[in-house]
């Protein structure tokens, strides 16, 4: 019987060894498919061309020239690339030593540009692959195509200065009426909490642009501009506003070639200094004529129509000659009005503005500013009126850069970024500094004590506590006085800090598309609204630790304190700019809203997170709080606030 069994187990030893022998044949050889499988996705072009070197005689020879071409330039070595870039360098060093700008609209222009954006046109965290600036600052925006003579909508935008925190809108100016034309579907955008809390809104500009259509001189309207009018442009000259335009979501930029600079809008007027014009005060002067460059690009073969590439604009400041007095009254029927026609002119003053036709470009000459002073005496002045013609001309340029380079210039032109890289670097640097002092004391503070443990001898030495541990037992204790504003404060904080790193994650995620106005403040809105419960959560917790009994209190506390504080400040803030007439002033409507989305979603979140707060356990700290607090020594004067603030 014994000899029976053990025959049966070796039976089934030998049975299992089999098995085991055959599973792990099955496991290699699926191992080594996966593998060949693997190696053919990775590098197809070796499989090809083991493929071509079968058959040649099947026409593989060209292709498998390509794929080793291709092959070649991405085995490219180290060495290599720093040699191509070392001739990049010295090659467009000595486009800049001839005198070659940024900013034009030509290819040895465009082809800087992009050597000086190399860096900056690169997306990937870890692999950093080459990309054009659409794709990294506005994915998922595609080009529009426009039909020879199809119009083309511009739109204003707010006119701003850096030197003031009040734009104002562009119709708010003695300017030319808005059109009523209905804005196109494809050119509408959605009107968020963001767009109106900054004040903006999409609002069609008076100039007329039909695809390829040139256009001279053409008088747009007239327009009366009174005493506190002038008065007010001359303020708005001397803080150095800008208007802003956006054509295909381009917006328009002056270009200077002498001084290689773009800067985005331009200016309403200049200022001239009395030295200039020989008078006894500055001079202020208006720009009523715009000169209007569009480049596009044309190309058959791979879309059909027009793309916009680039949008320029040279203001001019010219004083337009109505003729007489008498000549001047028969333009009071076109007053104020949309566009005019060279007929509707020619018919009222009987032929065109000698100014402004399709014969005569005007252009900038001190002789022939417009004036804002008022005087009726300057020789400067209009012929005692205050009616200001608008006009401007269309120049359309074909170009050969692609659509996905027409933002280099906007990064490329602006003047005063060296000037924030500095700030950003110096501010970093004072950090650093900062945190190397502190780090420095600390470590020199702490050095005897720690030296002064690691020499103790006996247990009894080990066990007695001085120097910094003797704080250990008063750290985690709760404070006697005013625990509550320390919970709604870290609770406030805690939303405030759950909000922010949540939009930075979206903007990383490309979830928060920047070409659309006010997004990303409408996202920090509604998640610091959603992260009530974060804040009602955090709130409670530490209330709970501080043993305090009045948890309704504190969850209405956090609930409205913060809140509470910036809605006062923003409805003071409004008010006054409602006063002035900032665009950034909010309607009714809109602050009806924002109390609605406080009382109606961030009150209630709040008391969610605070109720799974309260019933979560107690916060356990590592040590063990003294019953009794250490007494803290007084500080001399020196060291005590206020004086220790300054």
């Amino acid at each position: 019987i014994w000899t029976k069994k053990c025959s049966t187990i070796a039976r089934y030893r030998l049975i299992n060894r089999t098995m085991a022998r055959s599973t792990c044949s099955a496991r290699l050889l699926i191992r080594t498919a996966l593998l060949l499988s693997i190696c053919f996705l990775l590098n197809p072009a070796d499989a090809g061309r083991r493929g071509f070197r079968k058959n040649k005689h099947d026409g593989g020879e060209e292709r498998r020239a390509q794929e080793d071409e291709k092959e070649g330039a991405r085995r490219v070595g180290r060495k290599e690339r720093k040699r191509l870039e070392r001739e990049k360098a010295v090659k467009f060093a000595q486009m800049k030593a001839d005198g070659q700008d940024q900013i034009s609209m030509t290819k040895e222009a465009a082809e800087l540009r992009s050597y000086e954006l190399r860096k900056k046109k690169k997306k990937g965290l870890f692999r950093r692959k080459e990309a054009s600036l659409a794709q990294v600052l506005f994915p998922g925006v595609s080009p529009e195509e426009y039909n020879d003579n199809e119009p083309i909508p511009a739109f204003v935008e707010l006119v701003d200065s850096q030197k003031t925190q009040l734009p104002f809108q562009y119709y708010d100016l003695p300017t030319c009426k808005e059109p009523h034309d209905a804005i196109q579907r494809r050119f509408r955008q959605r009107k968020n909490l963001g767009s109106r809390l900054m004040g903006y809104k999409l609002r069609m500009s008076p100039y007329s642009f039909p695809t390829k259509v040139n256009k001279g001189c053409t008088p747009l309207c007239f327009v009366e501009v009174g005493d506190k009018k002038r008065t007010w442009l001359r303020k708005l000259i001397d803080r150095q506003y800008r208007i802003h335009l956006t054509l295909d979501k381009l917006p328009v930029l002056m270009r200077s070639k002498e001084l290689n600079y773009a800067m985005r809008g331009f200016p309403i007027g200049f200022k001239a200094h009395k030295a200039s014009t020989g008078l006894e005060h500055d001079e202020y002067y208006f720009f009523n004529h715009l000169k209007f460059t569009i480049t596009y690009r044309e190309e058959p073969n791979e879309f059909e129509g027009v793309r916009i590439i680039g949008f320029d604009v040279h203001p001019v400041s010219i004083r337009h000659d109505f003729g007489t007095v008498e000549d001047e009254q028969k333009f009071d029927q076109l007053h104020g009005g949309a566009e005019v026609d060279q007929r509707a002119i020619e018919k009222v003053h009987g032929e065109p503005i000698s100014t402004c036709n399709q014969d005569f470009a005007p252009r900038n000459d001190p002789e022939t500013y417009l004036s804002l002073s008022g005087d009726v005496n300057k020789p400067m002045m209009n012929v005692k009126s205050t009616k200001f013609m608008y006009s401007y001309e269309v120049h359309w340029q074909e170009t050969d850069i692609a659509w996905a380079d027409r933002w280099d210039v906007y990064l490329v032109g602006s003047p005063d970024d060296e000037i924030h890289y500095f700030a950003i670097v110096n501010s970093l640097m004072i950090v650093v500094f900062l945190t190397g002092a502190v780090a420095t004391i600390m470590i020199r503070t702490l050095k005897k004590d720690i030296a002064g443990y690691n020499e103790m001898q006996t247990i009894e030495e080990a066990q007695e506590e001085t120097g910094w541990k003797l704080v250990h037992g008063d750290v985690f204790r709760p404070p006697q006085s005013y625990p509550m504003l320390l919970c709604v404060l870290i609770g406030s904080g805690a939303q405030i800090g759950s909000a922010f790193f949540a939009t930075l994650f979206a903007s990383m995620l490309r979830m928060l598309n920047p070409i659309k106005k006010g997004q990303a403040l409408t996202a920090v809105v509604v998640l610091y609204v959603f992260c009530g419960v974060i804040g009602g959560y955090v709130s409670a917790r530490l209330y709970k630790f501080c043993d305090a009994k009045a948890w309704k209190r504190n969850t209405i506390a956090t609930a409205l304190a913060f809140p509470a504080v910036i809605v006062s400040m923003f409805m003071v803030l409004n008010i006054f700019l409602r006063i002035v007439g900032a665009a950034t002033a909010v309607s009714f409507l809109t602050v009806f809203f924002i109390f609605l989305l406080w009382g109606c979603v961030a009150t209630p979140l709040v008391f969610v997170g605070s109720y799974f707060g309260y019933r979560a356990d107690k916060i356990e700290v590592p040590t063990k709080t003294n019953q009794i607090a250490r007494f803290i020594p007084e500080v001399p004067y020196y060291a005590s606030p206020p004086i220790s603030n300054m």
